[in-house]
């Protein structure tokens, strides 16, 4: 099945159960720490290790209290009794809450991480596989000169690799606990519980804080989520492009007993790609709250704690099944290399003004002079009244400075991915397992799906 919805993992991070499961392994690790500087009992530290949650319970208390941190307490005390005084010992909500969020996030980070190693390696296959595939480049959406399909899925695989970059540094920023107690002074919680507490969880302490932890580390992190979701849907509008019928170039997986069309038999729409692009833009929108998140009043307020509970899950939840499903796209991405030698051809040899300009610089033209002969011919052809080449060859400057053979070898698509090699090396997209670019003859007889 091409669709790949959001891994189980993704959804148990941002469970209830796993966060509450997070401020309870906080609190614990809080605990031992008072331990090893004597405020707690060390006797006393398996008992809370025994301390359990029962959400029904802590929805009663609830109830009453209509304050989640109160009602958790209360339910764990329930669990072990006495021993219980020593928990939330000299903390604030937030050091608990933002601590086990912190938690939570990394592992989102580390699963977003693998889907979007998973991506590289599959764009990086696809794009050894069509490393000579010729095609059009477009610019406005216009023709301009010859690229290969490679080329154009080496460029994602870059972009990804770069996301993976700023994942990490994302990643790294979110790794941090706050462990300073009601505005940060540690008056009531000392640095060294703090630092002892966030090394037994894995984060870093942070150096400092107020009431919660800084916004601008969680929105570095789903503006990061934003970017990699913008380049899925620039990936996604691509194809979108290329399965257009007037070009019909890449097609997205079709399944047998799929239909396009409630009315329209006939229909293999990409709705796939353009699911994507869709939720492309409500992460973006769920990256600008929480930019607006970062300015709280004074040390702290609540303004962003409602938005975060909807922004956070459902931005990793998203972009999670985001690239699961380009991936299932890429994998299963159809390529129709003689189309795309066909839609070459349309503009009747018109791709190949600039190298016919620079030649004639070459023979001693002034630029101007070169691409005046080149434009006026170029636009006769436009106006449909003869192939490009065929045009030059009758021109009265042009013929005087080139021979008719001279021109032929100027038409010649090879010349175009002469460097595509290099530029692959310097990817380090290598393999020598993968069969070598064929040698062609002078023209515009490259097979556009050679391999």
């Amino acid at each position: 099945m091409i669709e790949r919805y959001c891994r189980p993992q993704m959804k148990e991070v941002w469970s209830d159960a796993n966060k509450y499961s997070k401020w309870l392994e906080v609190e614990i690790a809080v605990c031992e720490a008072w331990s090893e500087i004597g405020r707690v009992p060390r006797n006393s530290i398996p008992k809370i290790k025994m301390a359990r949650l029962d959400m029904k319970r802590m929805a009663e208390i609830l109830q009453q209290t209509h304050h989640d941190m109160t009602a958790f307490l209360g339910s764990i005390a329930e669990s072990i009794g006495p021993e219980s005084r020593f928990i939330h010992l000299g903390l604030t909500s937030n050091d608990v809450m933002d601590t086990a969020l912190s938690l939570q996030m990394v592992e989102a980070a580390n699963l977003l991480n693998e889907g979007v190693k998973d991506i590289i390696n599959i764009l990086a296959e696809k794009a050894i596989e069509h490393k000579y595939t010729i095609m059009m480049g477009r610019t406005h959406g216009i023709h301009a000169e010859p690229i290969t399909f490679g080329l154009k899925l080496a460029l994602w695989m870059e972009e990804m690799k770069r996301h993976r970059q700023r994942l990490a540094d994302a990643t790294r920023i979110i790794s941090v606990g706050k462990i300073s107690g009601a505005v940060g002074t540690y008056a009531n919680v000392p640095p060294e519980v703090e630092e002892k507490a966030c090394c037994k969880l894995g984060l870093s302490p942070s150096p400092i804080s107020n009431q919660i932890l800084q916004r601008d580390r969680h929105a570095q992190f789903l503006t990061t989520i934003a970017l990699v979701a913008c380049s899925l849907e620039k990936f996604a509008t691509e194809i979108r492009a290329l399965q257009k019928t007037e070009f019909h170039e890449a097609e997205e997986p079709f399944a047998p007993g799929q239909t396009g069309s409630s009315s329209m038999p006939h229909k293999r729409n990409p709705e796939l790609c353009e699911r994507i692009s869709g939720l492309a833009r409500l992460i973006r929108g769920y990256s600008l709250t929480s930019m607006e998140n970062v300015a709280l009043w004074h040390e702290r307020d609540i303004s962003h704690s409602s938005t975060e509970r909807v922004i956070l899950p459902d931005s990793c939840l998203l972009l999670d099944y985001m690239m699961g499903l380009f991936s299932g796209i890429m994998s299963g991405l159809k390529v129709f290399p003689e189309n795309m030698k066909r839609n070459m051809e349309i503009t009747k040899g018109l791709l190949f003004s600039q190298r016919v300009m620079l030649a004639l610089i070459d023979k001693g033209l002034t630029r101007q002079q070169a691409y005046e002969v080149v434009q006026t011919n170029a636009m006769k052809s436009w106006q449909g009244r003869s192939k490009f080449i065929t045009l030059l060859k009758k021109d009265p400057q042009a013929s005087k400075v080139f021979k008719e053979e001279e021109i032929d070898q100027l038409f010649d698509y090879d010349y175009y991915v002469k460097h595509v090699d290099d530029i692959f090396k310097r990817l380090g997209l290598t393999r020598t397992q993968w069969k070598k670019r064929p040698q062609t003859s002078a023209g515009n007889n490259l097979a556009p799906g050679a391999i």
